[in-house]
């Protein structure tokens, strides 16, 4: 019923940038909170930022100051602007979203299928 669809991600140097997308689309009613989360290989899934319909942001503190989260509501779409990145912010980055969709008054959240951001020292 909602797919998310990251886009964006790629290789970059040390100290470069990266702007990522996810855009939801289906039959949606309304979208709360859209965040990313990120898995490096042989880690755990972690959390790295939130944004809620107000446009209020959370951030991991490995990330805060260097990562940026915004959302056009229009467009159901989420964004992850990252600067300064490090090795370490190899990983792949996955959008989730808590969706309200047609004929189900309960929201769940949805994911996508994952994007690679790799960065080079």
């Amino acid at each position: 019923q909602v797919q998310l669809v990251e886009s964006g991600g790629g290789l970059v140097q040390a100290g470069g940038s990266l702007r990522l997308s996810c855009a939801a689309s289906g039959s949606i009613v309304s979208i709360s909170a859209m965040g990313w989360y990120r898995q490096a290989t042989g880690k755990q899934r972690e959390w790295v930022a939130i944004i809620n319909t107000g446009g209020v942001t959370n951030y991991a503190d490995s990330v805060r100051g260097r990562f940026t989260i915004s959302r056009d509501n229009a467009k159901n779409t989420v964004y992850l602007q990252m600067n300064n990145l490090k090795p370490e912010d190899t990983a792949v980055y996955y959008c989730n979203a808590v969706v309200k969709v047609v004929f189900d008054h309960l929201a769940k959240t949805y994911w996508g299928q994952g994007t690679q951001v790799t960065v080079s020292s």
